[in-house]
């Protein structure tokens, strides 16, 4: 009979990879990449599960461990700087990432459950002390305040305002979009096209009434001539663009 085995699970390859390094204690600079491939083997061998793409994580780890241990058997390669390069380095460098992850994660379960310890009340003033408004003596307040000098006051406040508008901004007019339907603009252009069969660029775009128009007459015939519709030809650098059908 046989002696059932439950297995840990592990949440990926690189989760694995990192178990069986601190089981092993070994530095993860100079991973033994035979010890763990052959542990790594074993563990996938016993694996059961019908998730095709978990499983298959895990086989494309397994052929990456398999695809290092033999290049580390092959002489080493020198990289532009005349240094070895090693064939674990980039596994190195995911694990290194995976593990500072991982710990995130840790650190942020912790700050989550931490959390749920924190209660808050809210204030409960009494009815009389919330409604309470310290008395205004307007007697004491206006003191020898007279009409002269409550317009000094207005005058003041008035140009503080004034003060605030910019002097050049607020001379601008209304700014408006231009709302140019793309489809439509499309069919234009199709229809232009048919009825030129050979027409300059410069002519299509000026017929057009604005720059939001420009743009999107532009935009069509980058689209048309990616389609194949069109054809462009332009002798030289400032030239004219011609634009003919396919």
């Amino acid at each position: 009979m046989a002696i059932p085995v439950k297995l840990e699970v592990f949440e990926g390859p690189l989760d694995l990879l990192l178990h069986l390094i601190d089981k092993n204690k070994i530095d993860i600079y100079d991973i033994p990449i035979v010890v763990i491939t052959e542990q790594y083997l074993d563990y996938i061998k016993n694996m059961k599960t019908d998730d095709m793409n978990i499983m298959s994580e895990f086989l494309v780890m397994a052929a990456t461990l398999l695809d290092i241990k033999c290049r580390m058997l092959l002489p080493k390669e020198i990289n532009e700087d005349g240094e070895e390069e090693d064939p674990r380095s980039e596994l190195v460098q995911k694990l290194l990432e995976y593990k500072i992850y991982k710990y995130m994660s840790f650190e942020l379960k912790d700050r989550l459950l931490d959390s749920e310890k924190l209660l808050f009340k809210r204030a409960t003033l009494p009815k009389e002390v919330e409604n309470y408004r310290h008395p205004v003596d307007y007697d004491d307040l206006i003191q020898d305040l007279n009409l002269s000098k409550l317009h000094e006051i207005f005058k003041s406040i008035v140009k503080k305002q004034e003060d605030k508008i910019d002097p050049i901004r607020s001379k601008f007019g209304k700014l408006e979009k231009d709302e140019v339907n793309m489809d439509q603009k499309m069919s234009y252009v199709e229809q232009y096209i048919l009825s030129n069969k050979r027409f300059s660029f410069r002519a299509l775009l000026e017929k057009q009434c604005g720059k939001m128009e420009v743009i999107v007459t532009f935009l069509v015939i980058l689209e048309l001539m990616k389609v194949g519709k069109i054809h462009i030809q332009q002798d030289d650098i400032f030239e004219d663009i011609i634009i003919t059908t396919a």
